[in-house]
């Protein structure tokens, strides 16, 4: 519903750095539409001493004053013509946005292990026989035991774990369940771990 006479946030131009508010922002729109630079340079200065009695809690830091002075040079797009007591140039890279990531869109055979555990089995299928292999089989069937846990509601099957060991690696390990042991898993951690997992949802 509009309300005539009303000023909207959801209307106005988006803030270029939000914590330093509008009137802020208003400021340096009005220091680069000033003709005279002397007259640019002043406001500019006073524009800096009230952006840092802002934040009175950052001025011990070594680069306070610089942090400002890049911060104005971000809030006038560069176009604030002023001789700057600092060198602004590296202020483009802080305002520069980083190219998005590109999502991962392998799919994921077995959603409980994650693609984390499958990219663990195809290494042990590589693997010399050593200590090195022994110890990295002992570390995936505990995680994949805690796996099982946690998204089974505290159901851990010490077989399944093994037969699935096998079958993802093509037989290439064999956990003998006679001799192998598995780290012990607390309740608590389950269930914990069990209830950050329903937050997400």
């Amino acid at each position: 519903m509009d309300i005539e006479g009303l000023d909207y946030n959801t209307k106005r131009e988006k803030l270029i750095l939000p914590e330093f508010g509008r009137e802020i922002q208003k400021m340096v729109d009005y220091a680069i539409s000033l003709p005279d630079k002397n007259e640019r340079q002043i406001c500019a200065e006073s524009i800096i001493a009230i952006m840092g009695n802002m934040f009175p809690q950052m001025r011990d830091a070594t680069d306070y004053q610089q942090k400002l002075w890049d911060n104005l040079a971000i809030m006038s797009n560069f176009k604030l013509d002023i001789d700057y007591p600092y060198d602004v140039s590296n202020a483009k890279k802080i305002s520069t946005k980083p190219a998005p990531m590109k999502y991962p869109m392998t799919q994921i055979k077995i959603r409980h292990y994650g693609k984390m555990m499958f990219e663990l089995f195809d290494k042990l299928k590589e693997m010399p026989d050593g200590p090195e292999k022994k110890e990295l089989t002992r570390i995936t069937a505990n995680q994949m035991k805690r796996d099982l846990s946690q998204w089974s509601h505290g159901s851990m099957d010490d077989e399944k774990v093994a037969n699935d060991l096998a079958k993802f690696t093509d037989s290439n390990i064999q956990l003998d369940l006679n001799s192998f042991e598995f780290d012990e898993i607390k309740e608590n951690d389950t269930f914990e771990n069990n209830k950050r997992r329903k937050k997400k949802f």
